[in-house]
């Protein structure tokens, strides 16, 4: 179906009406110029994808939802843990990881975390947009950010988690293919690593793989999106 693709956080059920947020308006109204009638697709994560029509006015539009397109599915991803980044390195990490399939974005404070606030909602939009764009159903979950082991310790026992590295380690895609059937989470370092201190309370605890990204230094959200990449690969080999 063509038309745009927009994340709206309402139900959807055939006969709603939705209304669009002010920037979501602009867009239909002012952008694509859209007129009454005019088709597109909604999603909330929720309750799969449907099919609407341009309602109201040019300065008050509402969406008509008419039918469901697609029923909701799982999409199951690796959920992302990193260290909070600066401004637009932070953006574009939740944009890219949504587009990866990443099923969750948790920040952890280290000790060398050097952001260690995050502005959630403007997350939120960042990975809507994305998720618009990529034809996905679901939305990452935006964890609050909270120390690394406190984060650790409360992780679902069944969660294998892949702490990257940078000093070496077993290759990533051999790991993760060894788990093939678990849930998974990726550990991505501060731009200053891991502390020694972090180093042994990971090393000891049961559930965490310590693996490798290969021999290149790379950037936090370099490393991060490299690894989602990887594991995309497996999942659609």
């Amino acid at each position: 179906m063509s038309g745009p693709r927009l994340c709206v956080p309402d139900d959807l059920a055939a006969g709603l009406v939705v209304a669009p947020t002010a920037p979501q308006a602009h867009y239909l109204t002012r952008v694509l110029r859209l007129e009454a009638g005019a088709p597109l697709r909604l999603f909330n994560g929720r309750d799969g994808e449907w099919r609407a029509a341009v309602s109201g006015s040019a300065r008050h539009p509402v969406l008509e939802v008419q039918a469901q397109l697609r029923p909701q599915a799982p999409e199951p991803g690796p959920a992302l843990w990193f260290a909070p980044l600066k401004g637009q390195r932070l953006e574009l990490l939740a944009e890219k990881a949504t587009e990866l399939g990443a099923s969750a974005l948790v920040p952890v404070l280290t000790e060398r975390t050097a952001i260690p606030k995050l502005n959630a909602e403007r997350l939120r939009a960042n990975a809507a947009e994305a998720a618009e764009q990529c034809e996905r159903l679901t939305l990452p979950r935006i964890d609050p950010p909270r120390p690394l082991g406190e984060a650790v310790a409360a992780r679902p026992p069944d969660t294998i988690l892949l702490f990257c590295d940078e000093s070496g380690g077993a290759p990533l895609a051999q790991v993760a293919g060894a788990h093939a059937t678990a849930d998974l989470a990726i550990l991505i370092g501060p731009e200053g690593g891991f502390s020694a201190r972090e180093r042994a309370l990971l090393a000891e605890l049961p559930g965490v793989a310590r693996v490798s990204l290969g021999p290149n230094i790379l950037r936090a959200e370099t490393a991060a999106l490299a690894a989602l990449a990887i594991l995309h690969g497996l999942r659609v080999a």
